[in-house]
């Protein structure tokens, strides 16, 4: 084992951390992987743990979290702040007891922590609003790490993603790609509406450069792909027919009905103003700072798909 290029990444087994971890093995660094259900470090970080004292790690990544679900009551909600706020002060408190502590920590966190459903190119300066449980335990996370990386002399690095590109990607942009293979997607009114998004590899690709400088960045594609041109790249790679399209007056009175059945109904108001909203951000900080340079989403996904 490389001692002097040894990673823990937590998640490992997960989207974004099978991917971190493929391409750190692949540029010659040794990973170690920290799981619920991983193949190195079997742990629940929403429960205390050790690591062997002796282990000699360079840089932790913490890729673990909770996400992609809307919460239906208190105790689902209370899973977002076990996982990404409490499991985050256990990793902490596991690195305090090694003999050697590593030089860096990179915190995998969200765009959702500004918590907006619109605006163009937000900069990391934008006050942190997001009201979700998701974003709340996220900006406490965020928070928590500054104090203590601080206090240990440990280069902190902060990764606010949005919307994740690739093949089999989670969340909203996977939702469409399943939508669309399976002819259950409508597109609507113009699909005008612009949204950063990333490519899945780019974000592993930056993690060696951040944790020898650390700062916190947002990450983007630099494009801001519209609906319209997420739609027809993912329908044209998929061999499937430009997605129908409904006017927007209809849609509006889709989402009327959705605000009085309730969450069962596919949409709703305040999901409409997401969709067809502008929402970017600004990722000129990682390019001026560090060399930041990500790949097209759209071009990516006219051949990955």
């Amino acid at each position: 084992m490389n001692q002097n290029n040894h990673y823990l990444l937590t998640g490992a087994s997960g989207f974004l951390g099978r991917i971190i971890k493929a391409y750190l093995t692949s540029i010659g660094y040794t990973v170690t992987g920290l799981d619920l259900h991983g193949q190195s470090i079997n742990v629940d970080i929403t429960k205390q743990f050790k690591l062997d004292v002796d282990i000699n790690l360079q840089v932790v990544v913490h890729a673990a979290g909770k996400a992609h679900s809307i919460p239906k009551n208190s105790e689902e909600e209370k899973v977002f702040y076990d996982v990404n706020f409490e499991g985050t002060k256990n990793i902490c408190a596991a690195i305090e007891l090694l003999k050697q502590k590593p030089k860096s920590f990179i915190f995998i966190s969200t765009v959702a922590v500004y918590g907006l459903d619109s605006g163009n190119m937000i900069s990391e300066g934008h006050p942190l609003n997001g009201m979700t449980p998701y974003a709340k335990s996220k900006i406490l996370a965020e928070n928590w790490l500054a104090e203590w990386a601080r206090r240990n002399d440990i280069i902190l690095g902060i990764l606010r993603l949005p919307l994740i590109a690739g093949p089999n990607p989670p969340g909203n942009l996977g939702a469409m790609i399943n939508g669309i293979r399976t002819g259950r997607y409508l597109s609507i009114g113009s699909a005008s509406a612009k949204k950063s998004v990333i490519w899945q590899e780019d974000i592993a690709s930056i993690i060696p450069t951040l944790a020898n400088v650390g700062g916190t960045y947002n990450l983007t594609d630099g494009n801001n792909p519209s609906f319209k041109q997420l739609e027809l790249v993912i329908a044209k790679s998929l061999g499937k027919k430009k997605p129908a399209s409904i006017p927007f007056f209809l849609a509006k009175i889709l989402a009327l009905t959705g605000d009085i059945l309730g969450p069962r109904f596919p949409i709703n108001s305040d999901k409409l103003k997401k969709i067809t909203s502008n929402l970017t951000f600004d990722d000129s900080k990682a390019c001026n700072d560090i060399n930041w340079s990500p790949s097209s989403v759209i071009e990516k996904l006219s051949k990955e798909l």
